[in-house]
């Protein structure tokens, strides 16, 4: 029999090795992607528009959509999803409404993208009359992310210790001003680990922008910065095909000659936008987190 000891050091290696396979695996995914996709990356690739029937396209108005549905998404995301999570944590009563309400938010966490991207398509495109737009991606994205954002900055203030909360009470500040001056500056790092999570499901999501924001765009006039034109790239109303639809259209249809390259280089530089996205995020976080502390 294996003495309390042996049985630690056994459990420490097999969770080191769980850790080194996980990373393993990782790293296979990302040095793949980058070895195939890398190659086929270009100023001319980045810069220029794609062509459907024609070799040599490129993915300008894609990567254009995505970084704008994802901006537009979290606008929309983060000022309800930090509301609901304060109501949540700070001042909903523990009963019995609450832990539904609770549970019906980790429900819809687990929802499939297929089934958003058809609510989405039902109500907003349809029933509002909003159309394949990149509104409405963006409001099927805040119902796809919503749960998710919620419970995750919900987790941050609970990790708060409630010491923080009896000190801004001893100094007689409202409860209001001590969640704002206390306790969301303590949890914004782990605000924006959720953030950054939720950010990332925008930048890969497919399925429910197929449905939502469409599987084409329009040719854009890039000097056009009149919200209203059809051409403008900053109308929401137009239609807009992201990079992860980009992805996955050329690879069903098979349409254009070079689809494979295209694949490749567009998933290298999707990947390579959810790095960025990343660290930049976590680099403004940690400045913020230290201007509102007051740390170093």
């Amino acid at each position: 029999m294996f003495n309390s000891k042996q049985i630690n050091k056994l459990a420490i290696s097999f969770i080191y090795a769980i850790a080194i396979i996980v990373a393993l695996i990782l790293l296979f995914l990302v040095s793949n992607i980058l070895i195939n996709g890398i190659p086929e990356i270009s100023w001319k690739f980045i810069a220029s528009p794609s062509k459907t029937f024609e070799a040599g396209g490129g993915i300008s108005v894609q990567l254009f959509n995505t970084i704008y549905l994802l901006i537009l998404s979290m606008i929309i995301s983060i000022p309800i999803a930090l509301g609901a999570a304060i109501y949540l944590n700070e001042y909903a009563p523990k009963n019995d409404f609450i832990s539904v309400l609770k549970t019906a938010i980790e429900v819809l966490s687990s929802l499939p993208s297929i089934v958003v991207g058809l609510f989405g398509f039902m109500f907003f495109v349809l029933k509002f009359n909003f159309g394949f737009s990149i509104l409405s991606g963006s409001i099927a994205l805040t119902f796809f992310n919503l749960p998710l954002l919620t419970r995750s900055i919900e987790n941050s203030l609970a990790a708060i210790p409630n010491l923080q909360r009896e000190a801004g009470a001893a100094l007689g500040i409202s409860r209001f001003e001590t969640v704002i001056h206390v306790i969301l500056p303590a949890a914004l790092p782990s605000i924006i680990t959720g953030i950054v999570l939720a950010s990332g499901r925008v930048l890969g999501e497919a399925a429910a922008l197929i449905f939502t924001a469409g599987q084409s765009s329009p040719n854009l006039d890039w000097l056009n910065l009149n919200p209203f034109s059809p051409h403008s790239p900053i109308n929401p109303m137009r239609p807009a095909e992201t990079l992860a639809v980009h992805i996955w259209k050329i690879n069903s249809e098979a349409t254009i000659p070079d689809a494979t390259k295209i694949s490749a280089g567009s998933s290298a530089v999707l990947l390579i936008l959810v790095f960025i996205f990343n660290f930049l995020a976590r680099y403004l976080g940690n400045k913020i987190y230290k201007k509102m502390t007051a740390g170093k």
